[in-house]
């Protein structure tokens, strides 16, 4: 599938051998347990160790950004099911403004790069993730334009991830629930910049690949082995998509996948609870890094949000992809499986794990991309 916005990455030095591969790293003792949260509200996790003097609570909340998605979109939602499950809408943006500026050309506006919903049930013990390919072809609601303030038209065919390009994160949740018929009760948002810092304040993130990647469009270059990633090669990695299985972004998606594990895995490896001057500076940089929705503006609120996942270990969050097959009017695009995307999005709803009959007819979670990081 054709990538639509550029990757390209600041040239210098290789810390490889001539052959620009990585040299994989000696074996390690067996992984540690989980850090019980979903990496990507990691910020939470690390806010909640780290505010208890006052001058840091009041540091960090002055770091953070946040969105009112309620006010932007109204009543016009779907109910708010108050069973103790939450939903959480995670995007990665790719804007190349600012310091992103060296994956590319700035264009005046960003797209939702990762989309994932985050299911979390009811006893916050397990969790359901659902990648939502960018390049899905979709009907996206009327919206309002995030800077202009205008009126955005109904598409009844746009990619998903012009939703966000048109009108900012408000009109990315209004189009999630358009799909799903699920209210989010909650958002949160990491861009290129922002995902390197977080890396590089935990100190890398160990990965073991069972195969050679070298990806001259993300330029990661790694030989089968163990490494530990720093931020550059991190997001390098879940940026690679052309030379890992079918090169489509549905392997990409699954290499992202299986990082997300790996990350959870092994955030409390690094030290981060037994060095109070480590988890400042990762608590910085986290508050400084995401933006939220309202609901979770404040160091207080994330701080909560925190503390209601901490019984969620990794081996017990099942990811997937929202079912898809290819547009037969365009090979380079996917659509949704309408009947086996409502089984995935149904069990959400209910509080229920995602049946295996929704996914195997999908052209995603299909091919080797994901048992290729471990």
């Amino acid at each position: 599938m054709p990538d639509h916005t550029s990757e390209t990455r600041p040239t210098g030095p290789r810390r490889a051998g001539a052959t620009g591969r990585r040299r994989k790293l000696p074996e390690r003792s067996p992984r540690r347990t989980a850090l019980r949260v979903s990496a990507w509200v990691l910020a939470a996790v690390v806010v909640a160790g780290g505010a208890g003097a006052g001058y840091v609570y009041f540091k960090l909340d002055g770091n953070l950004t946040s969105v009112d998605i309620d006010a932007k979109l109204g009543a016009d939602r779907p109910d708010d099911v108050d069973n103790g499950s939450q939903d959480i809408l995670v995007l990665g943006s790719d804007s190349r403004s600012g310091a992103n500026e060296a994956y590319g050309a700035d264009e005046g506006a960003a797209r939702s790069d990762t989309a994932m919903v985050v299911h979390v049930d009811e006893g916050h013990t397990s969790a359901s993730v659902v990648s939502i390919p960018r390049d899905t072809i979709i009907e996206r609601p009327a919206c309002t334009g995030d800077v202009s303030g205008e009126p955005v038209a109904a598409d009844d065919r746009a990619m998903f991830n012009t939703a966000y390009e048109v009108g900012g994160p408000a009109c990315a949740v209004k189009t999630v629930e358009s799909m799903s018929g699920i209210r989010m009760d909650h958002y949160v948002e990491v861009d290129f910049t922002g995902f390197k810092k977080l890396i590089d304040e935990l100190g890398g993130v160990e990965i073991t690949t069972e195969q050679a990647i070298d990806d001259s469009k993300s330029h990661l270059h790694l030989d089968p082995g163990t490494h530990r990633l720093d931020g550059e090669e991190s997001l390098g990695l879940v940026r690679t998509r052309k030379s890992v299985g079918d090169g489509s972004d549905l392997g990409r998606i699954q290499l992202q996948q299986a990082f997300v594990k790996a990350l959870m895995e092994q955030t409390k490896s690094v030290g981060v609870f037994s060095s109070p001057e480590k988890l400042l500076g990762l608590a910085d940089a986290a508050t400084k890094t995401v933006t939220t929705d309202s609901g979770l503006g404040s160091v207080k609120e994330l701080t909560s949000f925190a503390n209601g996942l901490k019984g969620l270990a990794s081996k017990n969050v099942h990811m997937v992809t929202m079912p898809v097959q290819y547009d037969p009017a365009d090979p380079n695009r996917v659509i949704p499986m309408e009947k086996s995307a409502g089984l995935v999005w149904s069990a959400l709803k209910h509080d229920r794990a995602i049946p295996a009959s929704a996914t195997e007819k999908s052209a995603g979670d299909k091919g080797s991309a994901g048992q290729i990081v471990q």
